[in-house]
């Protein structure tokens, strides 16, 4: 059986354009990726969202800080518990869930996926587990939850046959992955926050916050060099690209 890979919207997030795009001024609404790789060996899970809490109760789970210059648009029915759901997926089947990084959009949705080993970079882990409990991007109470952890370093094959495997893209943060994932008829390399948006790609456009800006930009080289060869690249929240990805049910070709 090929591999099937599935995309989902699990709702915005506004923030300062300069975040995304260094020296932008106003504020852009970017997507929520998340995506279902379907593969014989198990089904594995790119990425969780927003939490839950972020629906009801934004103030008391990002706190007033962060509400500063963040803004979540999330309704009941985006979260990806539904989501899988809606494709008559159990979140329980989730075999493994990756990662790209624990930023809140990203690892916000982890406690809705109860069965999955979490597959996170160790330089990831190490980085997170060090802030405090204050830090405006990694909260804790989305990713250290008790689930069982596989800490990787550098290149991981998760199923063993080259058609998913987890990318060290270091830069937005120490410890950011990005995944490759082979169908049947195409390559897909989904980024995460290692390149948001197709501007940013092209014209090398860094972002106004990153960990290692250096770091990024060798990425967008290495990014366009595997798009040069043919390779899909998902940028992690391009509005405008967005719109033109199809949503699960429906399968990447």
């Amino acid at each position: 059986m090929p591999v099937k890979l599935y995309a989902f919207t699990c709702g915005y997030l506004t923030l300062p354009a300069t975040f995304i795009l260094k020296g932008d001024t106003g504020r852009l609404t970017l997507p929520i990726p998340s995506y279902l790789i379907v593969h014989p060996k198990g089904k594995a899970l790119f990425d969780s969202g927003l939490h839950l809490q972020t629906q009801t109760d934004p103030l008391g789970y990002a706190g007033e800080e962060s509400l500063k210059f963040s803004e979540f648009h999330f309704l009941p029915g985006e979260e990806i518990s539904s989501r899988l759901m809606a494709m008559n997926v159990d979140p329980g089947e989730i075999t493994h869930l990756i990662n790209s990084h624990l930023h809140y959009d990203h690892a916000g949705g982890n406690g809705q996926i109860p069965n999955a080993d979490l597959i996170v970079q160790r330089n990831e882990w190490d980085h997170a587990m060090a802030l405090p409990d204050t830090d405006l991007a990694y909260f804790k109470q989305d990713f250290d939850i008790g689930q069982r952890r596989q800490l990787i370093s550098g290149e991981h094959d998760l199923f063993g046959d080259g058609s998913v495997v987890c990318l060290p893209t270091y830069g937005h943060t120490p410890g950011h992955q990005s995944l490759r994932v082979r169908t049947e008829k195409n390559e897909y390399i989904l980024c995460g926050d290692a390149c948001y948006l197709k501007e940013s790609l092209e014209k090398l456009h860094l972002p106004g916050i990153a960990h290692d800006k250096e770091a990024m930009l060798a990425v967008f080289r290495r990014l366009r060099d595997m798009q040069s060869r043919g390779a899909t690249i998902m940028y992690g929240h391009d509005p405008n690209f967005w719109q033109s990805v199809p949503q699960g049910p429906i399968c990447l070709p």
